[in-house]
């Protein structure tokens, strides 16, 4: 069995409830039904439910959030940005996990990891006001041993390694840099006691490169389970990314 957990990313059910019930998402009849998705992941063995709520909404809802934090047997990590407004619901709802990341309006999906070099005194506060409500706090980033350095240093308990990179490297050499770049801040972030997780591009054929990553915790995974999901089905597509990840040895 893998000691690695798995966290699945449910945001593109939503983006598939949206196409059609972009206007009435609570409708009884909008789906697929996110928390249907997410019982489904659980009865397959994942460790865990993911989910961003943005700023534009253009996937998971207000609703979703408060449904799967009622309803999930495991435990929900919120991925959020640094914004008054969805700080506010978090700290109503109290989801077992925050995953603070960037967000840009324009962009697909999220690229690249925060800069907490550069957002530090915006990011502290935030940091202090989830703990406080007794939220564990990760921080999204690049796998460099500065951002390390500072997400210890902001006292967080956790780090997801942006994986992204690795994921998308086109040349041997490329894949090569960024794997030793993992494995040092892997190691790093794992010296100064904090957990180490890692998302981002990971699917079922490059899942084999981050075996090669010491010290990982947890592996958030949504795009490549719910595309595989389209062939074999969603619970079959979670057996066999978790198939994938036996074996991890740290």
């Amino acid at each position: 069995m893998s000691s690695l957990r798995l966290g699945v990313n449910v945001d593109h059910v939503a983006t598939l409830r949206q196409a059609r019930y972009a206007t009435m998402p609570e409708s009884k009849n909008a789906e697929p039904d996110l928390l249907v998705a997410a019982r489904i992941c659980e009865r397959a063995g994942a460790g865990g439910i993911v989910a961003h709520l943005r700023s534009d909404r253009r996937h998971i809802q207000d609703h979703d959030i408060e449904r799967l934090r009622q309803n999930i047997m495991t435990k929900l990590n919120l991925e959020m940005g640094n914004t008054e407004e969805i700080i506010d619901i978090a700290l109503r709802i109290l989801p077992d996990e925050v995953c603070l990341v960037p967000e840009k309006r324009e962009e697909i999906t999220t690229e690249g990891g925060l800069d907490v070099l550069a957002q530090r005194k915006e990011l502290e506060p935030t940091i202090r006001r989830l703990q406080v409500a007794g939220i564990r706090v990760s921080l999204f980033i690049n796998p460099t041993l500065e951002e390390v350095d500072v997400a210890a240093e902001l006292g967080v308990e956790m780090v997801e390694l942006h994986t992204g990179k690795l994921a998308n490297a086109f040349t041997e050499k490329i894949q090569k840099q960024e794997l030793e770049q993992l494995r040092c801040a892997a190691r790093a972030a794992s010296e100064s006691n904090l957990q180490v997780n890692a998302g981002h591009g990971i699917n079922y054929k490059n899942i084999s490169l981050i075996h090669q990553i010491p010290c990982l915790t947890e592996l958030n995974i949504g795009h490549a389970i719910v595309s595989r999901a389209m062939w074999v089905g969603l619970e079959t597509a979670v057996k066999e990314i978790l198939e994938a990840m036996a074996n991890y040895d740290e």
